[in-house]
């Protein structure tokens, strides 16, 4: 009976798994072709050079100072409000044979012209070799947070849930990267916290299917593994709206008005929320049931007590 009512409100969402997949698959096999040839555009958390925050007396003018820094060592600066319009970070990439002092001096030489009474606040400047080190460093946390949340998932789920859940991180990974790649979004520290929270935010609703998958190959003997993943994430749809819905409002406010200095953090949370919704149903979900996961697979094992199948002595 539980079985018939739980079927006739279920939802087929499977029935456009393999189209799905095929095209996550294309998508995947893109993102590392445009990963191998154009690369990533790395900020200069990750290249190195000077960054210089200004405050001016009046609402800077972008476009015009980025025209007045046009020489040699400070060509290709991006300027970026901070904070308010009246206070400016410069961030500059390390030019062969210029110093950072003589590029702080051409940014307040261009900035002084725009206003008499600017100010400079800060001066940072990071080294390649640093940057190397950042970058070698965030792509070793990227893997061993992948590693830690494998060995996880294999402890908690039978292989062929594991399976379908580590393929599925890979997945909303490499097609984020593979986007930042395809546009030459800047990539610098704060998209990298972006990507690793992509990477619990996926997980975490992968486990909330698999946990209700488990429970419904228990609850429902006669039903397929088809059957049994579409009443799962039926049930499951509704949480995933409420917590992704608002989720997104938060984060689409971030992309719109949070700045430019967390536009890049905005936009990988925003491709990596949508990628990690749909790969928890059509990668994840989908793989398992291609691996033949079925309700033998999610019984406990029985162990048998020592002596249990002996006969009893009399004295």
């Amino acid at each position: 009976m539980l079985q018939v009512l739980s079927l006739k409100k279920t939802v087929d969402f499977l029935r456009y798994a393999k189209p799905v997949a095929y095209l996550s698959v294309l998508l995947v096999i893109l993102s590392v072709v445009s990963l191998a040839t154009k690369g990533i555009n790395w900020g200069l958390d990750f290249t190195g050079g000077t960054v210089v925050e200004l405050s001016f007396s009046k609402p800077a003018d972008l476009p015009e100072l980025r025209s007045q820094l046009n020489s040699e060592i400070t060509t290709g600066a991006v300027v970026q409000n901070f904070g308010s319009s009246t206070d400016v970070i410069v961030r500059l990439q390390v030019k062969n044979g210029a110093n950072s002092d003589d590029q702080v001096s051409e940014v307040m030489a261009a900035a002084k012209k725009l206003d008499e009474n600017v100010v400079q606040k800060r001066v940072d400047f990071v080294g390649p070799q640093v940057g190397k080190e950042l970058a070698e460093q965030g792509g070793l946390a990227v893997i061993a947070a992948l590693i830690c949340i494998l060995i996880y998932v294999s402890f908690r789920f039978e292989w062929r849930l594991a399976t379908g859940a580590a393929v599925s991180l890979a997945h909303d990974v490499i097609l984020t990267l593979g986007l930042f790649s395809f546009l030459q979004l800047e990539f610098d520290l704060t998209v990298l916290a972006g990507v690793l929270t992509v990477v619990g935010y996926s997980l975490n609703d992968t486990i909330v299917v698999y946990d209700r998958v488990r429970e419904n190959f228990l609850k429902l003997r006669k039903a397929t593994p088809y059957d049994v993943i579409n009443i799962s994430i039926t049930q499951t749809m509704s949480r995933t709206i409420i917590t992704t819905g608002t989720t997104l409002i938060t984060v689409v406010a971030l992309f719109l008005k949070g700045g430019t200095m967390i536009h890049g953090f905005a936009t990988a949370l925003l491709m990596g929320i949508l990628f990690g919704t749909y790969s928890s149903i059509y990668v994840a979900s989908y793989l398992a049931m291609k691996l033949g996961v079925n309700r033998e697979c999610m019984m406990p094992v029985e162990i048998e007590k020592e002596g249990a199948d002996q006969p009893s002595i009399m004295p």
